[in-house]
């Protein structure tokens, strides 16, 4: 799997959150400021050749559908994040984000139950 570009990831994120649709559905699914139409076609065009996309042909139209699940490119890509930035520790990774003020400790607190959940 092939790391995305940041327009690539924007794209993908409206193809996940609509599921099957044409350019203009994800258009109106992504966050301003949107590219133009043009753009938009052939990050969609080339996120089918990367192989995250998969296409059908209704009538005149494309039809795109997401052939990589949102998971499964977070996990991926998470994971090396972690690995690349953090000596491959999430608790690296969480310091990192108490130290920015980027986490209160009622959200560790919430996801301390959550870890405690899964036991």
């Amino acid at each position: 799997m092939e790391k995305l570009t940041a327009q690539e990831e924007d794209a993908m994120l409206a193809v996940w959150k609509t599921g099957e649709a044409n350019v203009k559905v994800f258009m109106a699914a992504m966050s301003p400021p949107v590219p133009p139409y043009t753009t938009v076609a052939s990050t969609i065009k080339n996120l089918e050749k990367k192989g995250y996309l998969k296409s059908r042909l209704i009538g005149n139209t494309y039809l795109y559908a997401p052939a990589v699940t949102e998971e499964s490119y977070k996990q991926k890509f998470m994971g090396n994040v972690v690995k690349d930035y953090f000596a491959n520790s999430y608790k690296e990774l969480v310091s990192f984000f108490v130290e920015k003020n980027k986490i209160s400790a009622e959200e560790l607190k919430e996801i301390l139950g959550i870890i405690e959940g899964k036991k």
